[in-house]
């Protein structure tokens, strides 16, 4: 495998914030009343960062492989969870530490084993 481009893995993983930040806009639109013009807004802003987010995956993925641009978006759980303390003072539980923890030590680990079998390809 060619090596990867640290811009378009930076890249990358802004996008996965972006896409882990329609979860903040769903939950916001949740707690309004249906159809309200908060509702509206924020159901709408979902959208948007929907749009932004399917465009820029597009790009990504002419630039990175799909089994890289794809195992590191679990890193969006540690996001999602990220948010849902700092916004929404949600209380984490041990398990899902140890499954973030599970999942971002599956992306590193995909990550270390591409990168020995790309070196062995020269």
């Amino acid at each position: 495998m060619e090596k990867v481009d640290k811009k378009v893995f930076l890249a990358l993983h802004l996008l996965l914030l972006l896409f882990a930040g329609t979860t903040v806009l769903s939950k916001l639109a949740a707690g309004e009343a249906f159809l309200s013009l908060r509702f509206c807004l924020f159901f709408g802003g979902e959208f948007v960062l929907l749009g932004i987010y399917a465009l820029g995956w597009q790009q990504i993925l002419k630039r990175l492989p799909l089994t890289v641009a794809y195992t590191n978006k679990a890193v969006t759980l540690v996001w999602s969870m990220a948010f849902g303390v700092l916004l929404f003072h949600e209380q984490i539980q041990f398990k899902q530490i140890l499954g973030c923890a599970l999942a971002v030590a599956g992306v590193l680990l995909f990550v270390k084993a591409d990168g020995e079998e790309g070196s062995h390809d020269a």
